[in-house]
């Protein structure tokens, strides 16, 4: 289990059981709404509502999240410890029957011990993708593996018919390209990461093919969402062009994307095959 790394002053307290200067700590005020988790494993550990204010310089709730507090005999033998049962993890004492409220509990938790998690923090902002390399399945195996993407959709980009089956589109008269839609988290994993794989992923000087798949629904396209995806898309292309890739990916406006059929999805993880086309190759 991999756990966060600890400040000396945080391992003082969470490992070694000392306790912070009172009035001293971070959440001591703190009136936000949220959970207040483990420091050292990140589990929950208590509910905002339970938290009240007992003038003794420390945070103070009245009740713990069900099974995430361990209570121990401190090793002074007269008070009550109160441990991270997730990780053992020191967090402070438990008092009871001081009558602050009707629960008659005080857990009172150093500060250093907790993080917190606002229950009004805002929704993580995601951005799609659009990107045509080949067979859809090999480049979904190859997304889906890339942290930061929080989900991925392969279908139909390109073409000028609506809802179109598999069927129609290996005819190669709708126009499409087997495509994949990519949402990723762009705090964690750039547009320009996610363009660089499309381009190490199949091989971008075949033209309306991939491996042993030919037709024009294979054809080699990015399909941008803005300007920025679009200069990104293309100042990677002159990058392999300079660097002797004879690239004839086109980069095209996305327009209506639409989802293939459910036995499409996730195909190789259903299936436990590796691509037979789309093998990674550094380029950039």
């Amino acid at each position: 289990m991999t756990w966060n790394k600890l400040t000396p002053e945080e391992k003082y307290v969470i490992i070694d059981k000392g306790t912070e200067r009172p009035f001293s700590g971070e959440y001591y005020l703190n009136k936000e709404k949220g959970v207040y988790q483990c420091r050292q494993c990140g589990a929950d550990l208590f509910r905002s509502d339970a938290k009240f204010e007992s003038g003794t310089g420390w945070p103070s709730f009245d009740d713990a999240i069900p099974g995430a507090v361990r209570q121990e005999t401190d090793r002074d033998g007269r008070r009550t410890e109160i441990l991270c049962a997730n990780c053992g993890g020191h967090l402070g004492h438990v008092f009871f029957n001081e009558g602050f409220t009707s629960k008659n509990a005080r857990y009172c938790v150093n500060s250093i011990s907790l993080s917190f998690d606002p229950a009004d923090k805002p929704a993580p902002t995601t951005e799609k993708a659009i990107f045509a390399g080949g067979c859809f399945w090999g480049v979904e195996y190859h997304f889906k593996k890339t942290p930061g993407v929080i989900s991925t959709t392969v279908g139909y980009s390109g073409g000028h018919t609506d809802h179109p089956t598999y069927e129609e589109v290996c005819t190669g008269r709708t126009g499409h390209a087997e495509s994949i839609e990519v949402e990723f988290d762009p705090s964690v994993v750039s547009y320009e990461t996610l363009a660089k794989l499309f381009f190490e992923i199949h091989d971008p000087t075949q033209e309306n093919r991939q491996g042993p798949d030919i037709g024009t629904q294979y054809r080699s396209a990015v399909f941008y969402q803005n300007e920025q995806q679009k200069k990104i898309a293309e100042a990677l292309i002159d990058q392999l062009k300079s660097r002797g890739y004879d690239v004839v990916t086109t980069v095209e406006k996305a327009g209506e994307f639409w989802p293939a059929e459910l036995y499409h999805q996730d195909y190789y993880e259903k299936t436990g095959h590796r691509p037979y086309c789309h093998i990674y190759q550094k380029r950039f």
